[in-house]
């Protein structure tokens, strides 16, 4: 019997997964990822007269994003009568996280476990991955369980698309990563593996991880506005970077409405070749993709689109493919970061040889573009670039079920 997977390859004009599950919110919900106006909504539920709501959400931001607590009862400028029916009412969890690898680059990848729409059965599972240098840290979040696209390369696209995550457990992400690394005020960071030196562990964000943001806008939005308010968590937007296989009417969304850096995962130059590597490419071609670039919010020099290019031994990797990669991108202030393909089990592609990556790389180089090799981190426990995926995937009784009555209709 064909899985889901296998029966959208065969369809050249479906690209698009279908959300298996949706969303069940628990009786006592988490405060991570309200905006202000959720809040204090919230604590009007709960009777905080109008006239003190403004600062009582102005003192929970402080306690939730700034000192990053986990307990009401610690919150000492909130009374004890308030902290006793936020606590009745409401948690401060992130997602759980369930297992830690820590690669010998001093990569770390966590495994986060979310709640399931059907009570006793398989819990959802994300992946995150934390990014360590000598001055900075970047940290992979993810947007959705699964991912709605099937891009040729990519491990996490091998998956079925599960749900999209809510703006609570993308923010979760960073709550439990900042948990992990000590990176609050007066915590402790791990000592073994690498850890940044400065003030922070955690001073860049990527949506990179599991799942494409841009079909999970509205939650992608108001998570990333929330991790760059300058009043909790602080990171600025200049320092958070959203990446897109190119779902077009959002793009420009998403620069409005966020104002972060953009990365569009572009890795061909001519359609057909795309088609088969980003099959979205069939519903937005780079023509429509480039467009929607060029008229991305704000771009400047100062604020480059990036264009990522994955290498792939003899498919899009040769001085010809650069040549033309130079002309589409000719006017768009751009980086293009080139990476070199991540091998994981059952793929059918290998990465271009470095002296080929070189030429590439040298062509893009000369014609004024600033062109990195990305060091490929974390091979060696699957946190590379396109390689996320739950290694305990697995099909729910309920999901063999659907699947059986397909193949019987059929």
């Amino acid at each position: 019997m064909a899985t889901t997977i296998e029966i959208a390859l065969a369809s050249a004009s479906f690209v698009e997964k279908a959300p298996l599950e949706s969303y069940v919110a628990p009786e006592k919900p988490s405060l991570i990822g309200l905006t202000r106006a959720q809040l204090g909504a919230l604590l009007g539920a709960i009777d905080v007269p109008a006239a003190q709501r403004k600062m009582r959400v102005q003192q929970l931001w402080h306690w939730i994003y700034f000192r990053g607590l986990t307990d009401f009862d610690q919150m000492t400028s909130v009374s004890k009568g308030l902290r006793a029916k936020l606590a009745e009412n409401f948690t401060l969890d992130r997602p759980e996280v369930v297992a830690e690898q820590v690669s010998v680059d001093g990569t770390r990848k966590w495994l986060l476990r979310l709640p399931g729409e059907v009570q006793g059965e398989r819990p959802h599972e994300v992946e995150c991955v934390y990014i360590p240098d000598t001055e900075r840290g970047t940290l992979c979040v993810s947007s959705q369980v699964g991912c709605t696209l099937t891009c040729a390369f990519c491990h996490t696209g091998t998956q079925r698309w599960v749900r999209n995550l809510t703006a609570g457990e993308i923010v979760g992400q960073v709550m439990a990563a900042r948990d992990r690394l000590g990176d609050w005020p007066g915590g402790v960071r791990p000592t073994e593996g690498v850890v940044p030196s400065g003030d922070r562990c955690i001073t860049n964000i990527v949506m990179m991880g599991m799942g494409e943001p841009l079909y999970n806008l509205n939650a992608v939005r108001d998570a990333l506005l929330i991790v760059a308010d300058g009043e909790g968590i602080a990171i600025s937007k200049r320092r958070i970077t959203l990446s897109t296989s190119g779902v077009v009417p959002n793009i420009e969304r998403a620069g409005a409405e966020i104002g972060c850096m953009l990365a569009v995962s572009l890795h061909a130059v001519r359609d057909e070749l795309r088609n088969e590597l980003v099959p979205l490419n069939r519903k937005y071609s780079i023509a429509e993709l480039l467009k929607a670039c060029r008229n991305y919010p704000g771009l400047s020099n100062a604020k480059r689109i990036t264009f990522e290019y994955v290498m792939l031994k003899g498919v899009n990797d040769s001085v010809e493919d650069a040549k033309a990669l130079v002309r589409l991108l000719k006017g768009i202030p751009a980086k293009i970061n080139l990476i070199p393909f991540n091998p994981w089990p059952g793929s059918r592609f290998e990465c271009s040889d470095w002296e080929q990556i070189e030429k590439f790389s040298q062509v893009v180089f000369n014609a004024g573009y600033a062109s990195p090799v990305r060091t490929p981190r974390g091979r060696d426990i699957l946190a590379a670039c396109g390689q996320l995926k739950s290694a305990t995937e697995k099909l729910s009784a309920r999901e063999r079920m659907a699947l059986r009555a397909m193949a019987m209709v059929e």
